[in-house]
């Protein structure tokens, strides 16, 4: 249901798809509280999968160049994807510091004759591109990583769209998407951002995906740790703002065509340092996958995805650690989801216009305004991890590592208590027990 390799976190990530399934090559690092991304993700790590649910680790495929390169130091976030006969992939390497510590970023190529996330040979000791000073910052707060390639508008060449940070804007508002075109994947020229919206501080792993009637521009905001999402009917817009694509939480997506069609999107999930409510977010996990909505006259939104229904058993009343349950509105209600002895120390509250997690006290742990009044609430808990989807819309994600699991209660508001039948959750690796296995309950 979510995954890391044993023992590790995960990061940002690329998606492959074969005929036999799926693989993920992502940024991986120990399960530590003082990370340090440029001693500790060195390498990438792979695992497959035949459902985007269940991932077997694969070990790593990729890691820093030799002494003198262009990522020797470290190697981050990559986009991978077929090419010829075998794939190509543009990836993110630091070479150092600068004198103030800042890593010093560019975008380098590499080449495999296989479709499997393996067997990677460097194009060069050198990058393909980097930052241009004329419209991007290349000193102290340079950005310029997490590429991501698709062929452009007519198909004559390829457009990178990169992490960068905008020159003419203050370094708190420069988060831009920077842009490179090329005929070969050898050559670039670096062009002015594709997007600089003037009030984001970091806009990393940008996504491109075609639409029929245009293009679909997805990225992470660094400040807010959320997942936007703008249109545009060309590569060179005009780009549209949505806004939030996902809850807080959610980061680093990646959009492919799931097992019997239509499109998902997966995306990380952090931890908690000391698997405490009140420790510090730190990297953690590939969640399960969304759908994705992207009506022809409204925003784009993530939902349910029914391919995770063939991990669901059977309803009960049981008390359960990993479970859904759906709740019928009729009116602010709260659910109960785990006890600590006479304490309920999980609740999901709803109030008829916002969805908030409550642990010990009545603490809120995450809330999340609604556009309009829910009629359902359906709520995935797996291990520490909460999700909450509002007819059918991904809202809300939390993390709370109190309690025991306890038989799902709502109370409507005029004191009304019922019983919340639920479907456990049939887990990929129900026996792990490390660092990166989902937290076991006290």
């Amino acid at each position: 249901m979510r995954y890391a390799p044993p023992g590790l976190c995960v990061n940002d990530f690329a998606l492959l798809a074969g005929e036999d399934g799926y693989t993920v090559l992502h940024l991986q690092g120990p399960w530590t509280d003082r990370f340090d991304h440029l001693r500790m993700e060195t390498s990438y790590g792979r695992a497959t999968s035949a459902d985007l649910v269940a991932w077997e680790p694969a070990g790593p495929a990729f890691g820093v160049g030799l002494p003198g390169r262009f990522d020797q130091q470290a190697v981050w976030t990559m986009h991978a994807f077929p090419h010829g006969e075998g794939m190509a992939m543009l990836y993110t390497g630091v070479e150092g510091t600068t004198p103030g510590g800042w890593p010093l970023q560019s975008v380098g190529l590499a080449w495999s004759d296989r479709r499997d996330g393996t067997g990677w040979r460097r194009h060069s000791a050198d990058p393909v591109v980097r930052a241009d000073p004329r419209w991007y910052r290349t000193g102290e707060q340079m950005g310029w990583r997490d590429p991501f390639v698709v062929r452009n508008d007519d198909d004559s060449g390829w457009v990178m769209a990169v992490c960068a940070s905008d020159a003419s804007l203050p370094v708190e508002r420069g988060g831009c998407v920077g842009l490179a075109t090329s005929d070969d994947l050898v050559h670039w020229e670096v062009r002015p951002p594709l997007l600089s919206p003037g009030d984001v501080d970091e806009f990393e792993c940008p996504v491109l995906e075609r639409l029929p009637d245009g293009w679909l521009l997805l990225g992470s905001v660094g400040g807010a740790h959320t997942i936007e999402a703008w249109t545009a009917p060309r590569l060179d817009g005009p780009w549209h703002r949505h806004g939030p694509l996902a809850p807080a939480g959610a980061y680093a997506p990646r959009v492919i065509t799931a097992p019997g069609g239509g499109r998902v999107v997966l995306h990380t999930t952090p931890r908690r340092v000391g698997l405490r409510d009140e420790g510090e977010r730190c990297r953690g996990m590939l969640a399960q996958p969304k759908a994705l909505v992207v009506p022809a006259d409204g925003a784009p939104r993530l939902e349910w995805w029914t391919g995770l229904d063939r991990w669901l058993e059977a309803a009960t009343d049981r008390p359960v650690l990993h479970a859904v349950g759906e709740v019928e509105l009729n009116g602010p209600a709260d659910v109960a989801l785990r006890t600590d002895g006479a304490e309920t120390v999980l609740a999901i509250g709803y109030d008829g216009a916002a969805v908030r997690v409550t642990g010990a006290g009545g603490a809120v742990l995450r809330e999340a305004a609604l556009p309009s009044p829910a009629r359902r609430l359906r709520i995935l808990t797996v291990g520490e991890y909460v999700e909450v989807y509002a007819d059918e819309v991904f809202v809300l994600t939390a993390l709370s590592y109190r309690g025991r699991p306890a038989q799902w209660t709502a109370t409507a508001e005029d004191g009304t208590r019922t019983s919340v039948p639920v479907r456990p959750v049939r887990l990929p690796q129900p026996h792990r027990d490390d660092a990166s296995a989902v937290w076991p309950g006290r």
